[in-house]
């Protein structure tokens, strides 16, 4: 039987804003043009955390969410590559410290998916733990508080914190130890196939979710209280 639940964050519970709303948040006094340009360099980098993956994946790219210092690295080097033609060598620094710093602010994060905040408060009415389990470089205990959604976390675990990220399955298995159950009685929710999927192999049940703007996705976890209770089984 499922008797705790993990969620993933980035396009599970909450969704970060578009490329060109996060770049436009700084005024750089560029041309229409080069801001253009700039969205569609930062976009095909995969600059934004959170945001569209690199169209071609630096060396290292894999491990940047290990610790806090390969994140701030690994984004803040795809962020001058895109930018440095338009702003040049003395600028670019300064900007792409600037943007990092921004991502990591509750306004770049839209208001939790519409189902989120109802899913997890009849969770937690029903007595099941929840843990958030992300492959993360910072802490995202600010969003959730932001959002009204901590005080239905019972913990959170960080990739960036324990060294090891998804789908490793220390990361789960230390979520499981956090909530006190079982992978057998665990189930997984998250939109990566691949990383949040990985929990299956300890004999998790999991559930995939689509990773959509905040509007067009108003129901991707609410089936998740009907497999609450229900026998495990990986999907």
């Amino acid at each position: 039987m499922i008797r705790a639940v993990m969620f993933d964050f980035s396009g599970t519970l909450f969704h970060i804003e578009s490329v060109a709303e996060w770049f436009d948040g700084l005024d750089l006094g560029l041309s229409e043009d080069q801001r253009a340009d700039c969205v569609r360099r930062l976009t095909e980098s995969g600059a934004l955390p959170g945001g569209p993956p690199p169209l071609r994946a630096p060396e290292g790219w894999g491990q940047r969410d290990l610790s806090a210092e390969h994140h701030r690295a690994a984004y803040t080097a795809q962020t001058r590559l895109a930018l440095l033609p338009a702003l040049g060598r003395d600028r670019v620094d300064p900007v792409a410290d600037e943007l990092y710093q921004r991502h990591k602010s509750p306004g770049c994060w839209r208001s939790p998916y519409p189902d989120a905040e109802p899913v997890l408060k009849e969770l937690r009415r029903r007595g099941v733990p929840v843990a958030v389990v992300s492959n993360i470089g910072w802490d995202l205990r600010t969003i959730f508080v932001h959002g009204g959604l901590d005080q239905y976390v019972d913990a959170y675990v960080l990739s960036f914190e324990l060294e090891v990220q998804k789908p490793d399955p220390r990361i789960f298995l230390a979520a499981c130890e956090r909530l006190g159950s079982v992978p057998e009685e665990t189930l997984m929710v998250g939109d990566d196939l691949a990383a949040d999927g990985g929990a299956t192999a300890l004999g998790c049940a999991f559930h995939h979710v689509r990773s959509l703007p905040v509007a067009e996705r108003p129901d991707g976890l609410t089936p998740v209280l009907d497999l609450v209770g229900a026998r495990s089984a990986a999907q």
